[in-house]
């Protein structure tokens, strides 16, 4: 259980939460865990197996309190609100944000400047571990650094933004077999590949952005934002632009370095994947099943944010992040602060 902001993230499984005069109770089995005041409060949320009362979510109901239901992995189930809801004004902001041009900007421009700055921060950590080919990683941190300087600059259009945001992920993996330690041979990376993957490195980073849109996606829908606007990624049909937007700046943080340990660590090998005749390669079940359970164990590694200066649950990232830009869009805030990690 963790308080962030002004919302309840309860994680622990088998709780009960119930209403005790003007708060929050939460209690297993017997014991009294928490008791938290309801008007410090604008959410809870709650992820696999918590129980609630319909007393306690008609109270959170009738103060505006807003209760979302996840699985324990993190998919979005459902939420609890009052009849009165500030949803529809948040989404309308959104939009008109999202059709504004110097509205737009603003939010593109943090998002591609945080990726970028997370980009180049693995690449620096990867230096002074020292990787054998630490003086390619220079130059593409020094590369980083300039397309970082450019980003930042104001009154750089969306289209601008766009293209250094290409830029920089040309750089990043043009280095990234750097990444991959020696006697790795069989992850070989010459690029990124969507649709299909061509190479197992590939193969797993697809899966896991997979994984992550989807958090993201979940989390955006948590505090009401529409997943599918979004203001880096055009809209179209049926794709999670605003996830694939908030999402760019947690890659190197939470999907690449994970793809990496899982290669250097050796803890998938060749027997994880699988060619089908039009060349995709794929993980496999057992892959599958090896990449999921260090995702989840790296969702539940902590975290240093910067801007609430305390630890955080890596998985509980997008959920802060989502907060984050809610309130930005909202008006509660000057700007969105971006995540950015500091390797």
């Amino acid at each position: 259980m963790k308080k962030l902001l002004n919302t309840l993230f309860i994680t622990r499984q088998g709780v009960y939460l119930a209403k005790e005069g003007e708060t929050i109770q939460v209690k297993e089995a017997d014991e009294t865990l928490l008791r938290v005041p309801v008007h410090t409060l604008q959410g809870v949320v709650c992820f696999g197996r918590v129980n609630a009362s319909a007393s306690l979510m008609g109270f959170c109901g009738e103060r505006g309190v807003l209760m979302s239901f996840f699985t324990e992995w993190g998919e979005f189930l459902c939420r609890v609100q009052g009849p009165v809801s500030g949803n529809v004004l948040l989404r309308r902001r959104q939009y008109r944000v999202a059709d504004d041009v110097e509205g737009c900007q603003a939010v593109v421009r943090t998002i591609v400047c945080a990726k970028v700055a997370n980009c180049r921060q693995v690449l620096m950590r990867a230096i002074r571990e020292e990787y054998d080919d630490s003086e390619s990683l220079s130059r593409q941190v020094v590369v980083l650094k300039s397309v970082l300087e450019r980003a930042a600059r104001p009154g750089q259009s969306v289209d601008v933004l766009r293209g250094l945001e290409g830029e920089a992920g040309k750089a990043y993996f043009g280095c990234f077999q750097s990444l991959i330690g020696e006697g790795r041979e069989e992850f070989a990376f010459q690029g990124r590949s969507r649709r299909p993957p061509l190479d197992r490195v590939n193969a797993m980073l697809s899966f896991v952005y997979t994984l992550l849109v989807h958090d993201v996606t979940s989390a955006l829908e948590g505090v009401g934002l529409d997943p599918a606007c979004g203001f880096l990624h055009k809209d179209r049909p049926g794709r999670p632009s605003l996830a694939l937007d908030l999402m760019e700046e947690l890659r190197p943080v939470i999907a690449d370095r994970l793809v990496l340990s899982l290669i250097n660590r050796q803890q998938v090998r060749t027997r994880h994947f699988r060619e089908s005749e039009g060349g995709a390669v794929l993980l496999n079940e057992e892959g599958r099943k090896e990449v999921l359970t260090a995702w989840q164990k790296r969702k539940q590694e902590e975290f240093l944010h910067p801007m609430l200066e305390e630890r955080v649950a890596v998985g509980l990232l997008p959920h802060v992040q989502a907060m984050f830009l809610a309130r930005y869009l909202r008006g509660d805030s000057e700007m969105y602060p971006a995540l950015l990690w500091k390797g």
